[in-house]
């Protein structure tokens, strides 16, 4: 009898099945379960847009300033965090 990896992972009480429910292949993709509550989701959200206004802040201050453009590579944290932000409230993670 062979086992799937996810079967093993799998604990079943007296007289239940491991196996999925008929009419319910096993397609081997992904499932994605929120791990955060959606209180904390709106929170990385509100921190990832208020990050990326107050970057493109400090880009068009730069650049109406005419900094040297090498100061902008100092942006990219900031960008990188909002991008962060975003992504974990998409993904609810």
């Amino acid at each position: 009898m062979s086992a799937t990896p996810l079967a093993l992972l799998q604990v079943s009480g007296p007289g239940e099945s491991t196996r999925p429910p008929q009419g319910h292949a096993d397609s081997g993709g992904e499932v994605c379960i929120a791990n955060i509550s959606p209180r904390e989701r709106r929170k990385r959200l509100a921190a990832g847009v208020i990050m990326f206004v107050i970057s493109l802040g400090v880009l068009a201050a730069l650049i109406a300033t005419g900094t040297d453009r090498w100061w902008r590579l100092a942006l990219l944290p900031l960008f990188w965090g909002a991008a962060s932000g975003f992504f974990q409230w998409r993904d609810k993670t």
